[in-house]
């Protein structure tokens, strides 16, 4: 489905999902605090939405990030409030937002679609320059690492997280969530040129588990870690086993998975190395 088509109309009490793409280095993380002089993506685009609409509107997401840590393709929805065509959803709430956030699409779904529970998968790349010396371009948007990684020794690596396993050695000791439990679909670890870039696909992620398991791939392209380690790590089910979390500057969304019963366009834009 295609993702410029602007002549849908939502109508008042519709459900909206949308589309939408920013660089977390501008900005304090997804979630809003509800705090003065804290700015967060999630609060300037329920502003900028309720001006739209005339109306307050709250959104939910497919996946909170933390500061620092960019999307290419994140997904919300709301319910709105009044009768707009699709066209004021996404250009005129582009109009009005701040540098570094830019809606993608919006389009009206079944009552019966939410951003985060409906959502059957969540893809992540993790970004690397491997040079010398440090980047100037993309300076907030990489990790920048000097010495030379081993990207096969990393991609055979992380073959062992693959399936529906315990995650623990790999979850934040702040995660809420009820289960370690997660279901990796693929991760794969592959360079172009001078970027090596960590490409993983699961039904859901726990708090820093991305990170983690870069943090923890890292040691092994270094030549620090056997491959067979990150193995034993997982095994380990403890977070002390794993390495330090990786920096969030390299950390994108890139891709939320929906039924197709929902229509929704599955063409996310981008730079070359963050398209799905």
């Amino acid at each position: 489905m295609s993702a410029q088509d602007f002549t849908a109309v939502t109508r008042k009490g519709d459900r909206v999902a949308l589309a939408l793409s920013y660089d977390g280095s501008l900005y304090r993380g997804w979630q809003s605090q509800r705090k003065p002089h804290v700015a967060t993506v999630q609060e300037h685009l329920e502003t900028t939405l309720s001006q739209i609409a005339n109306a307050p509107i709250r959104v939910q997401c497919a996946g909170r990030t933390d500061a620092g840590v960019h999307a290419s393709f994140q997904v919300v929805h709301f319910d709105s409030p009044a009768e707009r065509k699709e066209k004021a959803w996404v250009a005129g709430t582009n109009t009005l937002l701040p540098d570094g956030i830019s809606v993608l699409w919006a389009k009206p779904v079944d009552p019966g679609f939410h951003a985060r529970f409906s959502a059957t998968a969540r893809r992540y790349r993790y970004i690397i320059a491997n040079t010398q010396t440090r980047p100037a371009i993309l300076s907030h948007g990489v990790t920048w690492q000097p010495q030379q990684l081993d990207h096969e020794a990393m991609h055979a690596a992380a073959q062992c997280l693959l399936g529906e396993q315990d995650f623990t050695s790999f979850r934040a000791v702040a995660c809420q969530s009820n289960t370690p439990m997660r279901n990796v679909h693929f991760v794969e670890v592959s360079r172009i040129n001078q970027l090596v870039v960590i490409d993983i696909q699961a039904n859901a992620f726990l708090y820093h588990m991305v990170r983690n398991i870069a943090g923890s791939l890292l040691e092994v392209g270094k030549g620090r870690m056997p491959v067979s380690w990150v193995s034993d790590v997982l095994q380990a089910r403890d977070r002390c086993k794993a390495a330090v979390t990786a920096p969030p500057h390299g950390l994108y969304l890139v891709h939320v998975t929906y039924p197709d019963d929902y229509g929704l366009p599955t063409d996310p834009p981008g730079p070359f190395f963050l398209v799905a």
